[in-house]
């Protein structure tokens, strides 16, 4: 019979023949996304390096939390008729 390494074997041999014409796609932008994860590593790194060196008495050692991140979003008005929705009007 055939071991657990042949299987593998024959499965990627498999996938290769069955999905060729997508397998440069596919290659190419998980290079892209590799690259911009290295990226986003790199300037976290940066701003927490840049932060010690400015606020050397602030951050966790000093016991304060840092500042909490602001998100900015979009105003939604509120339907306040009662009519309509997802559920009909009734309140669930």
């Amino acid at each position: 019979m055939f071991g657990l390494s042949e299987l593998a074997i024959i499965l990627i041999v498999l996938i290769a023949v069955l999905a060729a014409k997508k397998l440069p796609d596919l290659a190419r932008s998980a290079g892209k996304s590799a690259h911009i994860l290295k990226a986003e590593a790199r300037a976290i790194k940066e701003a927490e390096n840049a932060g010690k060196a400015t606020g050397a008495g602030r951050g966790e050692g000093s016991g304060e939390a840092p500042a909490p991140r602001v998100i900015r979003g979009e105003a939604v008005a509120r339907d306040t008729t009662g009519g309509g929705g997802e559920n009909g009007g009734q309140r669930a």
